[in-house]
């Protein structure tokens, strides 16, 4: 009985969010549909900036969002519990590599790599192994490295130090929070309780267990992403572009520049490289490799998604570590370049 009491109020919050962020989708597409152009034409630039940058996130992400959710279910539901940890490598280092891999199995961007990371932890992937996981995908894929290919190619090493420095970077973190004494302690109170759960079910409650999970996992992830994407939004507006762009020929300053873009725009790894691609005969191509690496694994979008399941600590220490490693590999390819 006090198991069930104690689940209730998060259940609330959950429902609670679910139903925020469903009113919010029904509200965006309603306003997409149905308003009146004299409705634009009354904005302010700014709003009207506001307004459009924010809801392209949303709906950049929102496919992803599902996707992950779906995948981790499955994830949950389908495959043994000890099915992931019985087929890795006994070697720590050496199972970090192969989960750093996964992305080319599981080709979900950023966005969708939080719910199905989410999973993994309950399924025996220890808080680093995710860690790892969720760094390395959104660039070890096959979609993000086909499309960087495209827009790049082989020029100035940019499609090789990507690749190079998103595995290194990955697994860099996945080491050093795998050496955390307590890590249950980096995870929420909420998502931590969860773990403690079994999610399996028998053949017969499967499809009854799989909606509940939806549920539960689409309140946690929606309301995350409408408040990641609106800041996203925000922050868009204010910045001025024309600053960034006068720093793109210094070396050091225009990797700094282009990080900062990158986590304000919050732009999904699949296509972001076309978006920087743009950028390429004003920045160097240190900054670009530095883009194209910390933007799918820190981003404004991306907190807000991870507050879900890492406590704030986390998360700024996380920060800390993959931008100064992205600082590291962009300077060194414009030191060469």
């Amino acid at each position: 009985m006090s198991r069930t009491l104690d689940h209730r109020p998060r259940t609330r919050v959950r429902a609670t969010g679910l139903g925020l962020g469903i009113a919010a989708l029904l509200a965006l597409v309603s306003i997409r549909l149905f308003a009146p152009p004299e409705l634009g034409a009354g904005l302010s630039d700014r709003v009207q900036d506001f307004v459009t940058l924010s809801v392209s996130v949303v709906i950049e992400s929102l496919p992803f969002v599902f996707l992950g959710i779906l995948l981790s279910i499955a994830v949950q539901l389908f495959l043994p519990e000890d099915f992931l940890v019985r087929r890795m490598p006994r070697s720590p280092a050496l199972r970090r590599v192969v989960v750093s891999l996964l992305g080319v199995l599981l080709p979900v961007c950023e966005c969708g790599n939080v719910p199905l990371a989410r999973g993994l932890i309950k399924r025996g992937l220890s808080v680093g192994e995710s860690m790892t996981f969720l760094l390395a995908a959104p660039i070890l894929n096959p979609v993000t490295i086909i499309t960087t290919y495209q827009a790049f190619g082989w020029d100035d090493g940019i499609l090789v130090a990507r690749i190079a420095g998103g595995f290194v970077i990955a697994n860099l973190v996945g080491w050093v929070y795998s050496r955390h004494p307590d890590p249950m302690s980096l995870l929420t109170r909420g998502f931590a309780a969860s773990c403690a759960h079994d999610a399996t079910a028998d053949a017969s409650s499967k499809p009854r267990t799989a909606a509940r999970m939806f549920l539960e996992e689409t309140g946690e992830m929606l309301p995350a992403l409408f408040v990641g994407s609106a800041i996203a939004g925000l922050i868009q507006v204010a910045v001025s572009r024309d600053v960034l762009v006068t720093l793109g020929q210094n070396p050091v300053l225009s990797v700094f520049a282009l990080m900062l873009l990158a986590f304000v725009i919050s732009i999904c790894s699949n296509v972001d490289a076309f978006f920087v691609l743009s950028f390429g005969s004003t920045f160097m191509p240190g900054a670009i490799v530095a883009f194209l690496v910390f933007g799918p694994m820190i981003d404004v979008k991306m907190l807000a998604l991870l507050r879900t399941t890492f406590t704030a600590r986390t998360l700024v220490q996380l920060t800390a570590i993959v931008a100064l490693a992205s600082a590291a590999i962009g300077l060194g390819v414009n030191l060469v370049a």
